[in-house]
């Protein structure tokens, strides 16, 4: 994606998004999917995290659960988003909110302190880890779509 197609996001009315999480391998995956799926065409959404890794399997399980599909999604370091333009910069971690670039523009941001599911225990408790996670998230991301309705 680049500059361009970020003007041409605003010209349709669309929001540029991008959300940030250290290894972009849960919780930036889970809010990019689940704000492309309650969000609509009102944004135009991206993720990445400081560092890239993989995206997790229990995070593509768990969005699976309330049907939204993120298996199609791959981990991108921060650095692919260079030189690009975002109406907003939302971090979900602590790590990414310290490590946070500069982007052009001046973007709004927004810090969520989401716990990280990713811990000992049984899968079943992981699973359950992920579950809280993706739904604190869709409730954070459900106040902030009906904010931007409201601007609009």
């Amino acid at each position: 994606m680049t500059a361009k197609h970020g003007k041409q996001d605003r010209m349709s009315n669309r929001k540029r998004v991008l959300i940030l999480c250290t290894g972009n391998s849960a919780r930036s995956q889970m809010a990019e999917g689940l704000l492309r799926h309650d969000g609509g065409d009102m944004f135009t959404v991206e993720s990445a995290g400081v560092e890239a890794s993989f995206v997790r399997p229990q995070a593509i399980a768990a969005m699976r659960e309330i049907g939204v599909d993120i298996g199609g999604h791959r981990s991108k370091s921060v650095d692919e988003f260079a030189g690009q333009e975002f109406d907003y910069v939302i971090t979900v971690c602590d790590k990414a909110n310290e490590r946070c670039p500069i982007f052009l523009g001046s973007p709004n941001r927004i810090h969520w302190s989401i716990d990280d599911p990713v811990g000992p225990g049984s899968e079943e408790r992981q699973a359950d880890n992920f579950r809280r996670a993706r739904d604190e998230l869709r409730s954070r991301l459900r106040d902030f779509i009906e904010n931007e309705k409201d601007r609009n």
